[in-house]
């Protein structure tokens, strides 16, 4: 990524004229680097989220094209490398990095990730940090133009080479901070990976890679190959209904505008078809999405439904979430109902033993999609755990109650975590009662994908097939 054009050359000292009396002019605070500032700012102090705070920051400052796209490498770079630039930035302070003021801190992040990830040149990139950090806490200028020139000393892999614990003695540590990753999440993915250090730093380095936008063509409305055409992208390389957006937003696609086609990562819809392709005997024309929200899947299921003479119900349990699926399924056979799905059996809008085939895209970490929300790898916690798993199993013990005798149940998390995955499936199905079968799910998957190990489940991956990591189980109700 270049700099945008204005950038300024490197000034070191103060601001002030000889003598105090005179200051010399500024031009104004790059904008790019600005917006870039306060979505990182709001991130971490307001918990916002980037996907949400960025666009709408990016209108109100007028940025588009390439000013745009700068500020939105500086600010998903900066969240994703944080671990990384935090270390480093402690390192040059010489002071743990909480110790600085966080506007200063939030600043010298993005000033360091210019430094160490970007073809911004060195001196455009302090100086620009510099004003930047005047403007926003006027008293660590020069603290922050002695910090960023420190940082400039070492490209990253100096850095690395100087922080990272030794990757013979602690591999979790070397690859946490080699590729900016809470170790427990390290650790996960290495469990997840059966132990294999190299593929497990292959997905890190994938997870920080800028994902592109996948968008879903819904079946009978429009052709994927006539969506690729019309955005000028290609067909995915899975998906029958993937098509990979080039450049621009997906909100403008005029398909997207009218309903035809929906954004969504190519894993989810693979595990949204599965379900629906998986062969089924008997009567096949009640659907369920018992999670739904915020409709991906319900969107792509309820357009598969109308081919073929089936009806979706939506479930969503909470109520802007169930309107955003009503969105998304305007004018297909859905029903979206606003109410929690553990309540299977007792509400009569969900009698047990009713439903062909049931979806549970079951709450989790969301450790799949860290490539898309960089900063949920720095807010998700081991304790989150626990309360999730329960979650899951009891929503998919509420799948099998729903499902009739001979009925399919697709279990789905955007996580690799063995926690939520495996032993979530497993123990979900041990504790329902009910007879259960699990259905290889390699087959319903297309032909010759890669890497989808000994089944019966299937766990995709980012770096070995361009999706998020989407885990899926299907089981048959005896």
């Amino acid at each position: 990524m270049t700099a945008p054009e204005g950038t300024r050359p490197f000034r070191g000292g103060s601001s002030a004229g000889r003598g105090g009396d005179r200051r010399p002019t500024r031009p104004p605070l790059d904008r790019p680097r600005r917006a870039a500032y306060e979505a990182v700012a709001a991130v971490h102090r307001d918990d916002a989220f980037a996907n949400l705070v960025l666009p709408i920051i990016l209108r109100e400052e007028g940025l588009y094209g390439r000013d745009a796209a700068f500020a939105t490498e500086l600010t998903y770079g900066t969240l994703r490398h944080l671990g990384t630039l935090d270390a480093i930035l402690s390192d040059a302070a010489g002071r743990d990095v909480e110790r600085i003021d966080p506007p200063a801190r939030d600043a010298l992040r993005i000033g360091a990730y210019q430094l160490l990830h970007t073809r911004v040149p060195p001196h455009a990139a302090v100086s620009s940090t510099v004003d930047l950090v005047r403007s926003v806490a006027p008293g660590a200028a020069g603290f922050a133009n002695a910090v960023l020139r420190e940082v400039s000393t070492r490209d990253i892999d100096g850095w690395v080479a100087k922080l990272a614990p030794p990757i013979e003695t602690d591999p979790v540590g070397h690859l946490a901070l080699a590729y900016s990753h809470p170790q427990w999440i390290v650790r996960a993915f290495s469990e997840a990976l059966d132990g294999d250090l190299g593929e497990t730093a292959r997905l890190l380095i994938e997870d920080n890679e800028r994902p592109p936008v996948h968008l879903c063509a819904r079946p009978g409305l429009i052709d994927p190959i006539e969506l690729a055409d019309q955005v000028g992208g290609a067909p995915g390389a899975f998906s029958p209904y993937a098509v990979y957006l080039p450049g621009g937003a997906p909100g403008d696609v005029p398909a997207v505008v009218d309903g035809r086609a929906h954004v969504q990562d190519e894993g989810s819809q693979l595990v949204a078809a599965a379900l629906a392709d998986a062969p089924l005997d008997g009567p096949d024309g009640r659907w369920l999405d018992l999670c739904a929200g915020p409709g991906g899947k319900a969107g792509l299921l309820g357009a598969l439904a109308a081919q073929r003479g089936a009806r979706l119900t939506a479930v969503e349990v909470a109520e802007h979430r169930a309107r955003l699926v009503s969105q998304a399924t305007r004018g297909l056979p859905v029903a979206v109902l606003a109410m929690d799905g553990r309540e299977v059996g007792a509400d009569p809008k969900l009698p047990e033993g009713h439903f062909d085939r049931v979806l549970v895209d079951a709450p989790c970490t969301g450790l799949g999609s860290l490539r898309r929300r960089p900063e949920s790898r720095w807010r998700r916690q081991p304790s989150d755990l626990p309360p999730l798993t329960r979650l899951q199993r009891e929503l998919l013990g509420a799948a099998l109650r729903a499902v009739r005798p001979g009925g399919l149940v697709a279990y789905v998390t955007c996580s690799p975590h063995t926690v939520e995955t495996h032993v979530t499936v497993t123990e979900a199905a041990r504790r329902s009662g009910v007879s259960v079968d699990f259905v290889d799910a390699r087959p319903l998957l297309p032909a010759g994908m890669p890497g989808l190990g000994d089944g019966p489940t299937v766990q995709l991956w980012p770096h070995r097939h361009g999706t998020d990591a989407m885990f899926l189980a299907v089981l048959r109700k005896g």
